[in-house]
């Protein structure tokens, strides 16, 4: 790396200034070859099956905090600090769901984010919607072991989805065109 990409630099023309800022992360980049013969990704799998042992406890403590999220939501309704929250816990649930092994409780905690996302005023969400998100992503995590969750989650995902559209185009009417793009039409059979 050289000195010139550890410093900020301005570049000045008439009607506009192009700033490029210090390129500080090289330094923590390892430079390092690959030894021989090392598959850098079966070395990160292993790892990975290292701390999948783990998985199950962390997406419970994930429901855990979702949960109180939610309890947070009814106690004190939505104000900043709880829809911040309950947004987190499912937006976190959403991202992480698949690498910890349960990818069929994300599209529930996602429909869970465009809700409290997309909805022009909270306080007109009902507590019900809420808990209908909630329930369905901690039940999917509690039964997972079931040979039919793969039913039983694509149901309540494909019936959240829907009841999230209706709810959200209903909230949205005066303003046209707001929801294109963030969300299809409620799935066909097979979707989820």
């Amino acid at each position: 790396m050289s000195s010139g990409s550890e410093r900020t630099s301005v570049t000045i023309f008439a009607d506009h200034e192009v700033i490029v800022p210090a390129h500080k992360l090289g330094k923590a980049v390892s430079t390092k070859l690959v030894l021989p013969g090392e598959d850098p990704v079966e070395r990160a799998e292993a790892a990975l099956a290292q701390l999948s042992s783990q998985f199950a406890d962390w997406m419970s403590a994930e429901c855990d905090r979702l949960h109180a999220a939610r309890d947070a939501v009814k106690a004190r309704g939505f104000a900043k600090d709880t829809r911040e929250e309950l947004f987190h816990a499912a937006h976190d649930i959403k991202g992480g769901a698949a690498t910890m092994g349960y990818p069929l409780a994300a599209p529930a905690a996602e429909s869970l984010c465009r809700v409290i996302e997309h909805s022009p005023d909270l306080d007109r969400v009902p507590i019900a919607l809420i808990d209908q998100h909630v329930d369905a992503v901690r039940a999917i995590v509690r039964e997972y072991a079931r040979p039919d969750i793969a039913d039983v989650a694509t149901a309540l995902n494909r019936k959240l989805h829907g009841v999230t559209y209706d709810f959200l185009v209903h909230e949205n009417r005066h303003r046209p065109g707001y929801l294109d793009g963030v969300f299809t039409a409620p799935p066909a059979p097979g979707d989820f």
